[in-house]
């Protein structure tokens, strides 16, 4: 077997919010394609729904539970009914994210920026809040938070809040990990440059083209859902078991300059 391969997901139950588009959806179908039971959590019905109907056409199990992971009661009623219906959450891939108005930093709006950092980053934690106790109850678990290469560097794009949550992200990744790597409980950061998702589309629109094209990656082009989805399946996998508080980055070479 090749060592990438996500080993030891089959039968697993593994939760991805932000899972009804973009990296979400390939993270959920991929969880799928390696057995494990897969829970779509989402604002979007329609778009929900509709994978977890792809992933039960392919034989797959999955549910879907619409949910604003900025809200503690939400998550915390999330939580508890993969619990009621499965009786453990092994995996977590806290995905949500939104990319906010384009502003530079003194001209971001307060609202702009609660409602950012309360999406991107107050929502990692909350989710966090709520799967940990979970995992250490059962004595494993693996969470993988997707932050963004602007969790490594700054943006001159207008993107203060956004970045600013990215950064959080990582932080708050690796004191959690430092936290519970004794328990059984492994936690990891992907950060993906730019990848073909409605949630780029956004941004070039926003950014009249000039958010983030092929050209400006040193591999040419820019990545496909489905290749950070298999980094997070891997992670939640056993052959990533030595792996915790690590930050993985998927960015064709961007970073490395």
């Amino acid at each position: 077997m090749n060592v990438m391969e996500p080993q030891g997901l089959k039968d697993r139950v593994a939760l991805v919010t932000g899972g009804s588009s973009g990296i979400g959806k390939a993270s959920s179908l991929a969880f799928a394609e390696a057995g494990a039971k897969v829970v779509i959590a989402d604002e979007n019905t329609v778009g929900g729904e509709k994978i977890v109907c792809q992933i039960k056409e392919s034989g797959g199990e999955a549910l879907f539970v619409r949910v604003d992971v900025s809200q503690t009661k939400e998550v915390e009623m999330l939580i508890q009914q993969i619990i009621k219906k499965y009786g453990r959450l092994d995996c977590a891939h806290n995905n949500a994210g939104i990319e906010g108005d384009i502003a530079k930093t003194n001209e971001c709006s307060e609202e702009n920026w609660d409602k950012v950092i309360n999406t991107n980053l107050k929502s990692i934690w909350l989710c966090m809040k709520y799967e940990i106790p979970e995992m250490v109850r059962q004595k494993y678990g693996v969470i993988v938070n997707t932050s963004s290469v602007y969790g490594l560097v700054g943006s001159e794009r207008g993107m203060p809040a956004y970045v600013a949550s990215k950064h959080g992200i990582i932080g708050l990744t690796k004191t959690a990990a430092l936290e519970y790597a004794k328990s059984g409980i492994r936690i990891n950061t992907v950060c993906a440059g730019a990848v073909d998702t409605p949630f780029r589309d956004r941004l070039v629109n926003k950014t009249q083209g000039r958010y983030e094209d092929s050209e400006r990656y040193p591999i040419g082009r820019i990545a496909e859902p489905r290749e950070v989805a298999e980094a997070v399946t891997w992670l939640c996998s056993d052959a990533a078991s030595f792996i915790t508080g690590s930050t993985i980055v998927i960015d064709g070479g961007l970073t490395a300059r």
